[in-house]
């Protein structure tokens, strides 16, 4: 499926990441000691989500035939009223989509890859190379 590397040295607290083929760079902010050299890594779980999000959004408007012209996805990390971590996830949808078309689009939001994986909960096996 997909795989990622992430090297950091003696930086506080620059990490360089590579995934997909891609070079990112991974940091946190001044207020936490980094550099704020790029995302910090919740940043990176929402920019994941709605990225997943966004994309499953225009495939299925597109397989509709609907009259989207764009998907915004807001994403806010924070905390709910039993203290537990909570991602609140706004959508706003352009077009002349009427509302049965918005509120199926919202259930199928639901039903993303990414989002599926973070409600379910992810195993993670860690090992010494």
């Amino acid at each position: 499926m997909a795989r990622g590397v992430a090297h950091i040295g003696k930086d506080k607290y620059t990490t360089r990441i590579e995934v997909g083929g891609h070079a990112l760079v991974g940091d946190e902010p001044a207020r936490n000691g980094g550099q704020d050299a790029g995302p910090a890594p919740y940043d990176y779980l929402l920019a994941g989500l709605g990225a997943c999000t966004a994309i499953t959004l225009r495939m299925y408007a597109d397989r509709k035939r609907w009259p989207v012209d764009a998907v915004d996805v807001d994403l806010h990390l924070t905390h709910g009223d039993d203290g537990a971590m909570l991602i609140r996830r706004t959508l706003s949808i352009g077009g002349a989509v009427d509302d049965q078309q918005k509120a199926r689009m919202a259930e199928i939001a639901e039903k993303t890859p990414v989002t599926l994986t973070l409600k379910a909960g992810l195993r993670i096996d860690t090992a010494l190379a």
